[in-house]
């Protein structure tokens, strides 16, 4: 049976007209309704939702009380997020969160141990996780074709034409008071949480450097060249950087002692493989996804699932923690020079 669904938003809120289209073809997903203190967002959920629109209103808690959600998708600034995920875990809400939901890693702990206390789900906005050859790879080393991991590249560059915009720059992405930081936790942070998703290990200390090599005006890095040590003893790189002039460059590459993988975004072959494990096959394998829906709308799909009962979550507070964890350790330790381990919680 359907679930009612709140979304807990302002204007300007994170890929809410995705959030909205996905809302909308959910199968999974009943009456949704919206909080939004400005008001301004209505319309556009009228214009989506249609039928599935049940009530808009500018005080939250009214629109949790009324709504009765089981789950409420906030897409929110980052500063803003804490007090909107609390209150609906309060009410007894499972949560999906737009990254990263919080400018501190400290911020989002509580609301990860007030979701486990009271069996709720509380989901980052992982997305990637969804895609079939991530999937693919995940299995792949889950099942031990690489044998002992030794190595990790992780690679994800976009453009620095948005950062030449000054509506971006005054947005709450281009603020680190109001966003946590700047590429790595609006970009960086999908390929590094697929990272730890495929390889199944945690970062447990990470050094590098953190800043603004472009020079646009604004106090948020445009570029991230981190070193990671992570708990099954693997060794692992990450550049994450606005240097294009449009499009994207990405990659993870993970090498072990029986062989090697790649996952792309290409859309021809988006995982390649080689593997002494298995000795009847030989050479680089492929793998090309099939043709299925990506993006927002099956995440919010199996989101909703989860709240449902039907499934397990695709993500789980404690995994966003400690993606959230590393990338403000690398933060501090890139801008003291030092090394920092990463909490383990």
């Amino acid at each position: 049976m359907p679930i009612p669904v709140a979304i807990l938003t302002h204007a300007g809120g994170p890929h809410l007209d995705a959030y909205f289209a996905a809302l909308a073809a959910s199968t999974e997903v009943g009456e949704v309704s919206v909080w939004d203190a400005s008001g301004r967002t209505f319309a556009a959920a009228q214009k989506t939702l249609g039928p599935k629109l049940k009530l808009t209103g500018k005080d939250i808690s009214t629109v949790l009380r009324e709504a009765k959600p089981k789950l409420a998708l906030v897409t929110m600034e980052a500063v803003l997020a804490p007090p909107a995920i609390d209150a609906a875990l309060e009410q007894g809400c499972h949560v999906l969160a737009e990254k990263p939901a919080c400018v501190r890693a400290s911020d989002f702990e509580p609301l990860v141990r007030k979701a486990e206390g009271k069996h709720l789900h509380l989901m980052l906005a992982f997305a990637n996780r969804l895609r079939p050859e991530a999937r693919e790879a995940q299995r792949l080393v889950r099942e031990g074709r690489l044998g002992k991991l030794y190595g990790m590249e992780i690679h994800l560059v976009a453009d620095q034409t948005r950062l030449k915009s000054e509506g971006y720059r005054k947005s709450w992405m281009g603020q680190k008071a109001r966003g946590g930081g700047g590429h790595l936790t609006w970009l960086g942070i999908h390929w590094l949480d697929l990272a730890l998703f495929i390889s199944g290990a945690e970062v447990e200390a990470v050094a590098g450097f953190s800043g603004n090599v472009g020079g646009q005006p604004m106090d948020v890095e445009d570029s991230n060249a981190a070193a990671l040590r992570f708990t099954n003893g693997m060794f692992g790189t990450m550049t994450s950087g606005y240097y294009l002039d449009r499009g994207y460059h990405q990659h993870i590459k993970v090498w072990g002692e029986q062989g090697w993988l790649e996952l792309n975004h290409q859309p021809e072959v988006s995982l390649k493989w080689y593997s002494t494990a298995e000795p009847k096959v030989s050479g680089i394998q492929t793998y090309t996804p099939p043709n299925e829906p990506s993006g927002y709308t099956p995440w919010v799909h199996a989101c909703a699932r989860a709240a449902a009962g039907l499934q397990d979550p695709p993500a789980t507070g404690r995994e966003g923690m400690r993606v959230l964890d590393t990338i403000y350790a690398f933060y501090e330790a890139a801008k003291s020079g030092q090394t920092k381990s990463v909490k383990r919680r």
